[in-house]
C-alpha cells in the first residue's frame, strides 16, 4: 500500500474507470471502423461518379471528426487519469513494460488527429485522388493504434508463461514481444476488427436515416444498403472468433463463464454469463432489425430505427468490454497482480510482515479502527464500497462480529474450494490485520446501538 487512496463514495473508483472506458471504447472502435468506411465510400463514389454520395460524406466526415477527435480524445485522457488513481500498481507495470509501445501508439494517434482534420477541411479544395490518400493515411494510422493497444489490453488477461517467468526480476521488458503477442492477442484483434466494422456501418446508418427518401430515394437506398453490409462480416465470423478467444483464456478464468452456464437451470448466473447472454441477444436483434428495417425497407428507415440499432450495438459493445474485465478476476494482470494491486508472489510475504508495514501514508497505528479502514481501502476498495456499489455493509448484513471474522478468515486462507476463489483476491496480512479489518467492517455493519452514531473515521485521506 504505497499510494494514497482515491475514494469515490457510493459509485466506487472501479466503476469510474468502467464508465469512461466503455464510453471511450465505443468511440475508439468507431474511429477505426469509420476510418475505413470513409475512404472506401469515397473511392466507391469516385468510381461510380456519385456526387450525391460525396456531398453526404462531407457531412459525415465532420460528425466523425467531432466525435472521435473531441470526445474520443477527452475520454482517452480520462482513462489514464482514472486508472492511475485506482490501480497505480497495475498502471506502473503497464507503463514500465510497454513504454515504447505506448510511445508508438501516441505517434499514430497524433497522425490520426491530424489527418482526420485535414480530411474534413480539404473536401473539394485539393485533388480528389490526393484527398483519398489522406483518408487512407488516417485509416492506416487508426488500424495501427488498434494493433498496438490490443496487445496491451490482452496482456492484462493473458500475459503468458514466458513473461511471467521473468516478472519481478527487472527484466520484464526483455520479453516485450512475448507479452505483446500473448495467447489472446490474435483472436481479440480479429474480434475487435469485426466490432469496428459493425460500428462503422451502424453509425453510418444514423446519417443515412436522415436523408429524405421521398426526394432522394436512390441516394438513401444505396447508402443504407451499403452500410448494412458492414455488419455482415461480424455476424458471420464472431461466433467462431469468440470460441477461439475463449479457448485461449485460462481455464480458471473460463470458470466464471461456465459456472453461470452450468447452473442456468437454477437461475444462478455469474455476471460474466449475464453479459454473454446480453451480447448474444443484442447482436441477434441488431442483425434482424438491420435486415428488415434497413436493408429490406431502406426508404422507410428513419432516425428512430437507427438510434434503436445504435443503442443495441452500444449495449453489446459495453457488455463485451465488461465481460473482458470480469474475466480477469481475481487479477488485474493475469496470474501476476490481484485486482487490489497485490502482486501474487508477495502475498505470502505480506502475510508474514503485515499489510501496512510498507505504507508511506498516514493512519493511526494505535487505532485498530484506523488500521482496519486503511486495509479496507487498500484491499477491498478497488471493487467494493461500504454503502454504494457492491456494498460490504449490505453483503455482510445480519452477520455478527464472529461471523464477519470467519468470512474474512476464509478469504485470508484462500483455499481452492472457497466459493470466492475464482473472482476475489485473498485478504493478505497478519492475524492482526484480519482482526483490524473485522473490527472496521463490524463497526459499520453493527454500529453501536446505544449511541446511534456512526463510527468516527480517524484515518487521514
Amino acid at each position: 500500500m504505497n499510494y494514497p487512496f482515491w475514494d469515490i463514495p457510493y459509485l466506487g473508483s472501479g466503476w469510474v474507470i468502467g464508465i469512461i472506458a466503455i464510453f471511450h471504447v465505443m468511440i475508439s472502435q468507431f474511429a477505426v471502423g469509420g476510418g475505413l468506411y470513409l475512404p472506401l465510400a469515397e473511392r466507391k463514389a469516385l468510381r461510380e461518379a456519385r456526387n450525391d454520395w460525396l456531398k453526404e460524406l462531407v457531412g459525415y466526415s465532420k460528425f466523425f471528426l467531432v466525435l472521435t477527435g473531441v470526445f474520443g480524445t477527452i475520454s482517452g485522457v480520462g482513462i489514464w487519469f482514472a486508472i492511475g488513481l485506482t490501480h497505480p500498481e497495475a498502471t506502473s507495470t503497464l507503463i514500465h513494460n510497454f513504454v515504447f509501445g505506448w510511445a508508438i501508439e501516441w505517434v499514430f494517434f497524433m497522425v490520426e488527429l491530424s489527418t482526420a482534420a485535414v480530411y474534413y477541411y480539404t473536401w473539394n479544395k485539393i485533388d480528389a485522388k490526393l484527398h483519398l490518400v489522406v483518408g487512407w493515411v488516417y485509416a492506416g494510422a487508426s488500424v495501427c493504434t488498434l494493433i498496438i493497444i490490443n496487445g496491451i489490453l490482452t496482456f492484462m488477461l493473458t500475459p503468458g508463461d514466458t513473461w511471467l517467468g521473468v516478472a519481478g526480476t527487472g527484466h520484464e521488458a526483455s520479453k516485450f514481444w512475448n507479452a505483446f503477442f500473448n495467447p489472446t492477442y490474435w483472436p481479440s484483434l480479429l474480434l475487435r476488427s469485426c466490432v469496428c466494422a459493425s460500428l462503422a456501418g451502424i453509425w453510418a446508418l444514423i446519417s443515412a436515416s436522415r436523408i429524405d427518401g421521398g426526394k432522394q430515394a436512390a441516394l438513401k437506398a444505396s447508402l443504407v444498403k451499403w452500410s448494412v453490409k458492414w455488419l455482415v462480416p461480424s455476424f458471420v465470423a464472431m461466433p467462431f472468433l469468440s470460441g477461439w478467444y475463449l479457448l485461449m483464456v485460462p481455464e480458471s478464468q473460463r470458470a466464471l463463464l461456465t459456472l453461470g452456464i452450468d447452473t442456468m437451470g437454477t437461475g444462478t448466473f455469474s455476471i460474466v454469463t449475464r453479459m454473454a447472454l446480453l451480447i448474444v441477444m443484442a447482436s441477434a436483434t441488431i442483425i434482424v432489425a438491420a435486415y428488415y428495417l434497413a436493408y429490406r425497407n431502406p426508404l422507410d428507415f428513419n432516425p428512430a430505427h437507427a438510434v434503436a440499432i445504435l443503442l443495441l450495438a452500444l449495449m453489446a459493445t459495453g457488455a463485451g468490454e465488461y465481460s473482458r474485465e470480469m474475466l480477469r478476476k481475481p487479477f488485474v494482470i493475469g496470474r501476476w497482480m490481484y485486482s487490489n494491486g497485490v502482486r501474487v508472489p508477495y502475498a505470502l510475504k505480506i502475510d508474514q510482515t503485515g499489510y501496512l508495514v510498507h505504507s508511506n501514508w498516514v493512519y493511526d497505528a494505535n487505532s485498530s479502527y484506523s488500521r482496519g479502514e486503511a486495509i479496507f481501502r487498500g484491499e477491498c476498495g478497488s471493487c467494493h464500497t461500504l454503502n454504494g456499489y457492491r456494498p460490504l455493509v449490505t453483503l455482510l448484513s445480519g452477520r455478527d462480529r464472529a461471523n464477519i471474522e470467519s468470512f474474512i478468515t476464509m478469504l485470508h486462507e484462500y483455499k481452492a474450494d472457497s466459493p470466492y476463489h475464482h473472482f476475489m483476491p485473498p485478504m493478505v496480512g497478519t492475524k492482526q490485520d484480519v482482526e483490524d479489518l473485522t473490527g472496521f467492517l463490524n463497526a459499520h455493519v453493527n454500529p453501536p446501538a446505544a449511541s446511534g452514531q456512526k463510527p468516527v473515521q480517524t484515518a487521514q485521506k
